[in-house]
């Protein structure tokens, strides 16, 4: 099984940046790993361990913001589809304006 972390803090203030650097540490510390930008997860053998997951999860949560907690079965998880753009950058990599002094 797998336990999946989404959340969505406030960062306005640099106490609430401070309070979301903390709880993301705490994840990481927990043994989750990034999925995607605020998306963590977490593999657990059981239920029972899921539900320990949980657990240590409210006891880490902040006050303000919005964290869910989500568990999947393996097989559901290998099934998640990827689904990517093209990469588009700002820089420009040619030497359109070099100057030659």
């Amino acid at each position: 099984m797998r336990v999946m972390v989404l959340f969505d803090l406030p960062m306005q203030s640099s106490e609430e940046r401070r309070v979301y650097s903390k709880f993301r540490r705490n994840l990481i510390k927990s043994g989750f790993m990034m999925l995607q930008e605020s998306v963590y997860i977490k593999m657990a053998l059981n239920s029972t361990q899921v539900n320990q997951i949980i657990g240590e999860v409210k006891k880490i949560k902040p006050e303000k913001g919005l964290v869910q907690v989500l568990s999947i079965t393996e097989k559901q998880f290998q099934n998640m589809e990827h689904i990517t753009g093209t990469y588009q950058s700002d820089v420009l990599d040619s030497d359109e304006r070099l100057v030659i002094l």
